[in-house]
């Protein structure tokens, strides 16, 4: 072969072999199969006891108000009423009476039902060492803040009293208002528990308050002293936290009518 044409063909391979290097080095390598993601484990699911429909506070759960649902087991708490633990439950929590209202979907709660039966709608309501006192209002809600109070609102309870020796010195008749409970809670209206079919103004002839012991005593002498009328004033939702407060012993004095030797005499107390 030609010595000339052997170095042209031997040059034509190199460059060939340079150009397919070139554009081979040029691509991309292939990138590997996507891996495929493992699912996340799925947690332990439970069952529990939920309301079927939307039940106020105060009725009778019946048939067709519990439905059991999927809950992951370990957010069931103690108060639920979960599957596993009493298949049954639908059955034992029929007939019970709700302490408070449930939305539909909502968890039934032990602590929130109690049996009809064991006692009345207003003693199952109230908290252990808690007491109901109704107190006469008037109808026209002049005092109980216009008749905007409702169940469950928090109020402070102010005492008009006459001060007897203010009216003795100044002659004239001297009224002195004191507000002797704060925050206490609204148990009813009248006969009224709790908002009914969207109404927002709810009056009646008395107000049924949560008190303790020793705050029955002061209202029910408060009440006394003012000719039988306490008034309410409304609290805001944002200073309506904590519990009842005892502000004042009321400063009312009332008379009492002794008679000596057939004369009466005034005596204030």
């Amino acid at each position: 072969m030609n010595r000339k044409l052997i170095i042209v063909l031997a040059i034509a391979i190199a460059a060939f072999g340079a150009v397919y290097a070139l554009f081979a080095g040029g691509q991309p390598a292939p990138s590997p199969p996507p891996v495929a993601e493992a699912p996340p484990p799925r947690g332990d699911i439970d069952q529990v006891l939920v309301a079927a429909q939307e039940l106020p506070m105060g009725v009778t759960v019946g048939d067709g108000a519990l439905v059991w649902q999927a809950w992951p087991t370990a957010a069931v708490s103690e108060q639920m009423i979960a599957k596993s633990a009493d298949p049954k439950a639908v059955e034992e929590v029929k007939g019970s009476m709700t302490r408070v209202a449930f939305l539909r979907g909502e968890p039934m709660r032990r602590d929130k039902l109690v049996k009809a039966g064991t006692g009345g709608f207003m003693s199952a309501i109230l908290p252990s060492g808690k007491r109901a006192v109704a107190i006469k209002i008037d109808n026209g809600g002049d005092t109980s803040a216009g008749g905007f109070i409702l169940p469950n609102d928090r109020v402070d309870v102010v005492s008009l009293v006459r001060d007897d020796d203010a009216s003795k010195a100044r002659g004239v008749e001297v009224v002195v208002a004191n507000t002797i409970l704060a925050n206490v809670r609204v148990l009813a209206i009248g006969q009224n528990v709790e908002e009914q079919n969207g109404k927002k103004v709810v009056t009646g002839a008395n107000a049924t308050l949560e008190l303790d012991s020793e705050q029955v005593n002061l209202i029910v002498f408060a009440q006394h002293a003012s000719a039988g009328v306490l008034h309410l004033a409304l609290r805001s939702l944002a200073d309506s936290g904590g519990s009842a407060q005892t502000m004042a012993a009321p400063t009312a004095k009332y008379g009492v009518t002794v008679i000596r030797y057939g004369a009466a005499e005034q005596v204030i107390r």
